[in-house]
């Protein structure tokens, strides 16, 4: 929980708030409902507390915001988001598909703003992009469209590449609809696709040793889950001498091969966008769920190295980040 001296030590130094008849309004309450523990997303609350405070939003003085961290558990999500519900907020915003739905459940009147999801009409989260209906809305992440692009990534580093394994977490419903949208792409492009389901921690190292001859790379469909488990998935990859691909940055800094999707940071500040516009009385029927502008494309040269993989200097020339 991100409690308020630590969101006041966040906003240090900000200029204080000039619209003296807003000051003496109470203070407006945000809810923030996070997939995984509030040291993993701090880049992303962080970017959001900054462009709420561009805004205009500054906590302590017109706005209050409580935070819970579900740290890849549904069980604790669906929790929180009850709690959060019944402090009676002027808005919750969440991470995640799984997240989004638990909010979404806990509650039809209080707006929901999803700062990620991966298919908000699918999952259905909303009735469509250009029209959400009824409380929710958001920024969708697009990461099932961009399954097919993260096989030609993996095609040009990995030689001869021609057997991929896929692994998703059978407890969240998008996970399952990108790992059919990357057996379809990986289809397309001629690849021998194997999946794998995982259910609990449990099941990563037998998934992994099955793994073993039957793959060249293996594509990660990102959840709560699996980001609360990168380390050990890095550990078992990097076992099996399985390069990885994710949709993430923060599975490439916990030792992943490479990563290719939405900017999480970017998107948390549009997020601020769409809390500023409830809070000052859109309604979120009306609010278009919006889809990602800036991508990021992450490279881990430690790892690259450990599996004897060369990296093409196109690719590197291209990355937002290589990790040395």
């Amino acid at each position: 929980m991100i409690r308020r001296r630590e969101f006041i030590t966040l906003l240090g130094g900000a200029a204080a708030w000039p619209l003296a008849a807003r000051a003496q309004q109470a203070p407006k309450t945000i809810g923030l409902l996070g997939a995984n523990s509030a040291a993993q997303q701090s880049q992303w609350t962080a970017a959001f507390v900054q462009r709420l405070r561009e805004l205009g939003w500054i906590e302590g003085r017109n706005i209050s915001i409580e935070a819970r961290w579900a740290e890849g558990s549904n069980e604790r999500a669906a929790e929180f988001a009850a709690e959060l519900v019944r402090r009676g907020l002027d808005v919750i915003v969440t991470s995640g598909t799984p997240i989004a739905l638990a909010a979404k459940r806990a509650t039809a009147t209080v707006p929901i703003v999803f700062a990620t999801a991966s298919d908000p009409v699918g999952s259905d989260l909303v009735v469509s992009l250009r029209r959400p209906g009824g409380n929710v809305t958001g920024l969708s992440l697009q990461s099932a469209d961009l399954s097919g692009k993260r096989l030609e990534l993996l095609r040009e580093m990995v030689p001869g590449f021609h057997r991929l394994a896929v692994m998703a977490s059978v407890g969240s419903p998008a996970a399952m609809l990108e790992m059919g949208e990357v057996q379809a792409a990986g289809k397309t492009l001629g690849l021998d696709t194997a999946t794998f389901e995982i259910r609990r921690t449990e099941d990563f190292a037998p998934t992994f040793q099955s793994m073993k001859g039957r793959a060249q790379a293996l594509y990660v469909v990102s959840d709560p889950f699996f980001a609360t488990n990168r380390t050990r998935i890095h550990t078992f990859a990097m076992s099996a001498r399985l390069p990885t691909m994710h949709a993430f940055r923060e599975y490439v800094e916990a030792g992943g091969l490479v990563s290719y999707g939405a900017s999480f940071p970017h998107l948390w500040r549009r997020a601020s966008d769409y809390v500023d516009k409830i809070l000052r009385g859109a309604n979120p029927a009306d609010l278009p769920v919006e889809q990602p502008t800036k991508f990021d494309l992450v490279v881990n040269l430690v790892t690259a190295q450990a599996l004897e993989l060369t990296i093409p200097p196109p690719l590197l020339s291209i990355a937002d980040e290589v990790i040395e």
